[in-house]
């Protein structure tokens, strides 16, 4: 049968769906408009702020740190620029080991360096760049930048690097700076400051360069780069010029302190010299020392071992942290809260038999036979063990307590470094707090006796017994230590003083500060260190101190050639000058070297001449001094004005070589 189209019909179907598809054509292209309209009108700003982040990278310019320089303006800490290799691990194509091996074949990439850079990659974040070797020379840049294609993710850049052109020297004082740890980043995150840290890698880690970091470090500036397909910038868009950081100027004399670091030698100790009227440090010495150039780059193993496990303690800042018995340079102290408290008078006297007996124990005096008949000008003078026994008796241990207080002990001054140590005032609260045991809590009288002559639990830092001896000279009136005499604006060069800061004024009778100076000033003219101060140009007052490290038992004699060097005792030495109107004053130790007026007192004599009279000491005299063989100086002094600087001993290198 023949079927027939209807033509009409094909012809309305076609019709219907070329409106089908024509409506939906239109509205496709009706929602193409709207999702044009949507980006390109509604997140017209969005979009193109992402568009223009991937053609532009904002960039952060770390400031120049600023420089550190003694009272005299000789720069002690100072930056130089150098190139670095660094790794961006987040951009490279094959494991970092692989690109390691392929560069240590262009430069010399040594097994330290490797373990350097595996520990920042731990501390750091993918996307920040580390670097494998730092301080390259001109020729491994120029091998590197031939061979720069094949290392993507691995670039060469500029640093400025921090450098202590002195080495060791004061390096207790000024500290060093390291990379930013983990621990560091985290504060640094949390802290308002952390814009202004961003692209910085390294922060003040010790002394001066940690205590002043906001001054220090300066403000971050930020510069946007055109970047191509592949990351490199291209050019420069548009930037905000970091502000440097602040320079920092010490109150401490770096002629004085490296004469004094060479007076002890090899020997341990520490020494600290204030001037009472401010405040100023002007010496602050710790022995032994260290090079915070080590610690910049971060340090390698063998050194940190070499200086961690060192017997010496290189590291442990003693003039701030190490804590000892004051020995007999506590007596003056002793004698003025006597005076104080009504506990003695200057004319009561004493028989002393050369020991004193508290129940059955014997307590021996220095000298075999005794003093005689002992005063408190001749208690002070010739250091009369007995009379103070003595006193600390008829006293108590809770007034000893409540009058040494006053003068800093067992205090925190307030220097303005941190890490200081409290040290050990003790009182009858303190071992009840300290100890866990009852029969340890408890304070027994015998334990109070040898406070007297500062042993027992007495256990101060030179800082705070300097600090104590400053406040004697001073009348009564404390101040507080510091460091840093000034900060200097980078832009306009402008000082900002550090406020001389009065603590307090302690109510002390002049009579009784009269009688205990006349009597220092005795000390050093016909007492235990009259050797050392003869033919001084100055009257100067100071106290003698022998400190020891064990207890020697009651039937025993000491005898410092049987006994381990690093158990015998400690030699201190306390002073200042003039004592009419003092300049300067100190406090210091020489670790197990015996008695203060032999290897002590002759330090503080050359630190006194060095202050007062200008004077720096002959190097025969200070090789002497070394060895503790001189009292009084050897030789013709040299003027301090005219000693060329840096000494021959010393080469200060604006840029180090490649360690």
């Amino acid at each position: 049968m023949n079927v027939i189209r209807n033509i009409q019909m094909d012809l309305n179907r076609f019709k219907s769906r070329v409106v089908v598809v024509t409506f939906v054509i239109l509205i496709a292209f009706g929602i193409l408009c709207l999702r044009l309209f949507y980006l390109q009108v509604i997140r017209y700003d969005d979009l193109n702020a992402a568009a223009e982040s991937n053609r532009t990278a904002i960039v952060p310019i770390v400031p120049n740190r600023g420089v550190i320089m003694d009272r005299n303006g000789v720069v002690v800490a100072t930056n130089y620029s150098a190139y670095t290799l660094e790794i961006t691990p987040s951009k490279i194509v094959v494991p970092v080991e692989e690109v390691i091996e392929q560069l240590s074949a262009i430069i010399d990439i040594q097994t330290r360096d490797k373990r350097r850079f595996k520990k920042q990659v731990d501390e750091s974040k993918s996307i920040d760049s580390v670097p494998i070797r730092t301080r390259l020379t001109d020729d491994e840049v120029a091998r590197f930048a031939a061979q720069r294609y094949r290392f993507p993710g691995v670039e060469i850049r500029a640093r400025l690097f921090r450098n202590y052109p002195y080495d060791q020297l004061a390096s207790h004082v000024i500290g060093y700076i390291g990379r930013i740890n983990t621990s560091e980043k985290a504060k640094i995150e949390e802290s308002e400051d952390a814009g202004n840290y961003r692209g910085t890698e390294y922060i003040g880690k010790l002394g001066v360069e940690q205590s002043y970091e906001n001054q220090l470090h300066g403000t971050t500036g930020v510069q946007e780069m055109e970047t191509s397909a592949g990351g490199r910038a291209v050019r420069r868009l548009n930037s905000s010029q970091a502000v440097p950081g602040n320079s920092v100027v010490l109150s401490i004399d770096i002629k004085l302190q490296k004469l004094i670091e060479d007076l002890y030698g090899t020997r341990r100790g520490a020494l600290v010299a204030l001037d009472p009227k401010t405040g100023e440090v002007l010496a602050f010495v710790s022995k032994p020392t260290f090079d915070p150039n080590l610690f910049v780059d971060g340090i390698d193993v063998d050194n940190w071992q070499a200086l961690n496990e060192s017997p010496d303690k290189p590291l442990l800042n003693r003039a701030l942290r190490g804590t000892y018995p004051p020995g007999s340079t506590y007596k003056p102290f002793m004698a003025l809260a006597a005076l104080q408290t009504g506990k003695r008078s200057e004319k009561v006297s004493i028989s002393d038999p050369g020991f004193f007996m508290f129940g059955s124990h014997r307590f021996r005096d220095d000298k075999e036979g005794g003093h005689g008949v002992v005063d408190m000008y001749k208690s002070i003078v010739e250091s009369c063990d007995t009379y103070y026994y003595t006193l600390a008796r008829d006293m108590g241990v809770d007034l000893i307590y409540e009058q040494m207080k006053p003068l800093g002990f067992g205090q925190i001054t307030g220097i303005d470094i941190l890490g200081e140590s409290r040290g050990i005032l003790p009182s009858t609260d303190w071992k009840r707090t300290t100890y866990k045991k009852a029969e340890q809590q408890r304070w027994y009288s015998g334990e109070t006796i040898s406070l007297g002559i500062g042993q027992g639990y007495n256990s101060f830092t030179m800082l705070q017994l300097a600090h104590a001896t400053a406040t004697i000279a001073n009348n009564g009136l404390k101040m507080r230590p510091h460091i840093v005499r000034e900060v200097l604006d980078v832009e306009t060069k402008a000082p900002t003083p550090v406020a001389k800061e009065p603590i307090g004024q302690l109510q002390l009778s002049p009579e009784n500060l009269d009688i205990i100076k006349r009597a220092m000033i005795g000390v050093n003219i016909q007492g235990t260190s009259a050797t050392s101060f003869v033919g001084a140009q100055y009257v100067s007052a100071g106290k003698t101190g022998t400190a020891q490290v064990f207890t020697v038992k009651q039937n025993e004699k000491y005898n410092a050639a049987t006994v381990d060097e690093r158990l015998r005792d400690h030699a201190l030495f306390i002073a200042f000058a003039p004592a009419d109107e003092p300049k300067v004053a100190l406090a210091m130790v020489v670790e197990n070297s015996g008695f203060g007026a032999q290897n002590a007192a002759p330090i503080a004599r050359r630190v006194l001449d060095f202050v007062i009279l200008g004077q720096y000491p002959s190097e025969e005299d200070i090789a002497a001094v070394q060895k503790g063989q001189a009292t009084r100086p050897i030789g013709k002094p040299r003027d301090v004005a005219n000693l060329p600087w840096p000494p021959k001993t010393i080469t200060a290198a604006a840029k180090p070589e490649k360690p």
